[in-house]
């Protein structure tokens, strides 16, 4: 298994953005000391966020580490003009050194939806249009292209070229069957949010991709699974992961009921039985991914990047501690692809 280490930069407005987006940076350096595979960033053009622009932030973090591998997370190609997206992902790219994948998918939120002048009737159709026409101008050095949400494109050149010839495109889905079968249609791996709500409906999703890919011609060995996890805090023992972690809870619990939303699970004690959250001694964290692979079969998996509530010592013991006993034994017991060698363009 491989782990990503995934933030959606949420700032409380206690601190200036500048410091919340260097902790960014700081704790993508930190992932890469300690092991882990990837960083992601995700995309939210609303509060409590200000992750609107990840392709600028990842690119501060292809200059300040130089072997883990830079993510989205995801890249709301509904929203975004996809030759613009690819200019700035293709120069990402190049600046990362071929490190760069792609998690794409609609995103979510009323506020961005009436940034962009998107609607619930036509997300799904501009995130698919903006798929195909993005990885059309990836793949090709002069493209001619006419869809329904953007001007049409004739012999148009655009650059720079991406220092990839070909990216990997993870496609994220929570809860709708449009993103899964986009993902399955070209081949691609499905990224299961794998947050909110019990494993049950993520585990239907990616039932539903594997029978889909298999529709559409792929073969089985095809189909590539990530999958979320809801909060993370690794301690020695339950009784300590649990004491620490329970006001960052029922703290998160608090800011369910201010915005107006109840909360799935209710208790502590209730995540930690029904949902994703990672919080308990190393061999219950193992146990606990290996009850989820069995429903998911994923080889691919993020957890927090930040404190998110912890102190910086708790947040990065916790991380520590994962990586020198949780990761290793995942690692060795579910089997992972490696992450594709860059086949380089020519210039």
């Amino acid at each position: 298994m491989k782990f990503l280490a995934i933030t959606l930069i949420v700032h409380d407005r206690k601190r200036p953005p500048r410091e919340r987006l260097r902790e960014v940076v700081d704790n993508a350096i930190l992932a890469e000391q300690l092991g882990f595979d990837g960083f992601g960033v995700g995309e939210r053009h609303e509060r409590p966020f200000i992750s609107s622009s990840p392709p600028v932030v990842l690119s501060h973090i292809a200059a300040r580490t130089g072997t883990i591998r830079l993510f989205t997370a995801v890249t709301t190609l509904s929203l975004l003009d996809p030759v613009r997206a690819f200019e700035d992902y293709s120069t990402l790219d190049n600046l990362a050194g071929g490190r760069l994948e792609l998690i794409v998918g609609k995103g979510n939120g009323a506020a961005q939806a009436q940034l962009f002048h998107v609607t619930a009737e036509d997300q799904w159709d501009r995130n698919r249009e903006g798929y195909e026409l993005f990885t059309k101008l990836w793949r090709e050095d002069k493209v001619t292209w006419e869809g329904q949400f953007r001007p049409s494109l004739t012999d148009a050149e655009v650059l720079p070229r991406p220092l990839q010839r070909q990216i990997r495109i993870w496609h994220g889905s929570a809860t709708s069957k449009a993103s899964v079968e986009l993902a399955a249609q070209h081949g691609d791996p499905l990224f299961s949010a794998n947050v909110t709500n019990p494993v049950e409906p993520y585990a239907e999703l990616v039932a539903h991709y594997r029978e889909r890919l298999a529709f559409h011609g792929h073969p089985p060995q095809r189909a590539l699974v990530g999958a979320g996890s809801a909060g993370l805090y690794v301690a020695r023992t339950s009784q300590e992961a649990i004491a620490t972690y329970r006001p960052v809870f029922q703290a998160r619990l608090e800011t369910f009921r201010q915005l107006g939303a109840e909360p799935v699970f209710p208790t502590l004690e209730d995540a930690i039985e029904r949902s994703s959250i990672l919080v308990g001694s190393p061999q219950q964290i193992i146990d606990k991914v290996h009850r989820y692979h069995e429903r998911l079969g994923h080889e691919v998996m993020h957890v927090q990047a930040d404190a998110d509530g912890l102190t910086d010592k708790q947040h990065h013991a916790s991380l520590e501690l994962f990586q020198a006993e949780v990761a290793p034994v995942l690692r060795r017991e579910i089997p992972s692809r490696p992450f594709p060698v860059p086949e380089v363009a020519t210039p």
